[in-house]
C-alpha cells in the first residue's frame, strides 16, 4: 500500500473539502482517465484495491498509472474511552480528493477494455467517478479557448468606451441670511424733542 516514507507531523488537522480541484485536473500521461465527481477521502487500501482491479482485467496488457497519494494522517482513539486525554495515534493514510480530480490513467488498451476496467475500479472507490478520455478533454479546452478568443474584443471595446457620465444633480439655490438691520434713532429729531419739553416746562 502506499504511504509517505517521513512525515513533518504525525499528526495533522481534518481540514476541509470544499471546492473543485485547482491542479492534476488534466490527462497527462494515459489516454484514458478516471475523474473524481464528488469530494472524499480515499484511502491508500481502497486505492490499491482499484489498482488490482484494473491491472487484473487488462491482464497487464497495458499501463496504469496513479495520480493521487495519501499523505493525510487519520487518527482514530479506541472503544469505549473517555473524552479528552488528547488526540488519537494515526491509524491509516488517505488522499484528500476534491471533484474534477484525475484519480487513475490508463494507455495502451482500447477505449472499450479501459472503460471496463475503471468501472471495476469505481467500484472499489468511495466517491462517485467518471470515464473521460483525453481528446475529450483537449477538444473541451480548444473550445473554452475560443470562446475566450471571442469575448476578447467585445471587453476590449466595452473597456474603451468612456463611461456615461450622470448629469450633476443641481444644488438648491441657498437662501440669503436675513441681515439684522438696526433701527436707526434720528439723533436731530430726539434732540428736538427734548427742547420743547423743557420750554414748556419754563413757562409753567
Amino acid at each position: 500500500m502506499l504511504l509517505p516514507k517521513r512525515v513533518k507531523r504525525r499528526r495533522v488537522m481534518r481540514g476541509k473539502m470544499k471546492g473543485k480541484a485547482q491542479r492534476g485536473t488534466k490527462i497527462a500521461y494515459g489516454d484514458f482517465g478516471l475523474v473524481a465527481a464528488t469530494p472524499a477521502w480515499v484511502k491508500s487500501n481502497q486505492i490499491e484495491a482499484a489498482r488490482i482491479a484494473m491491472t487484473r482485467y487488462i491482464k497487464r496488457g497495458g499501463k496504469v498509472w496513479i495520480k493521487i497519494f495519501p499523505d493525510k494522517p487519520v487518527t482514530e482513539k479506541p472503544a469505549e474511552t473517555r473524552m479528552g486525554s488528547g488526540k488519537g495515534s494515526p491509524e491509516y493514510w488517505v488522499a484528500v480528493v476534491k471533484p474534477g480530480r484525475v484519480l487513475f490513467e490508463i494507455s495502451g488498451v482500447p477505449e472499450e477494455t479501459a472503460r471496463e476496467a475503471m468501472r471495476l475500479a469505481m467500484h472499489k472507490l468511495p466517491l462517485k467517478c467518471k470515464f473521460v478520455t483525453r481528446a475529450e478533454q483537449e477538444k473541451a479546452a480548444a473550445q473554452e479557448e475560443a470562446s475566450k478568443a471571442a469575448a476578447a474584443p467585445a471587453k476590449a471595446e466595452k473597456a474603451a468606451k468612456p463611461a456615461a457620465k450622470k448629469p450633476a444633480a443641481k444644488k438648491p439655490a441657498a437662501k440669503p441670511k436675513a441681515e439684522a438691520v438696526e433701527a436707526e434713532v434720528p439723533v436731530v429729531e430726539a434732540v428736538e424733542a427734548a427742547d420743547v419739553q423743557s420750554e414748556e416746562g419754563g413757562s409753567e
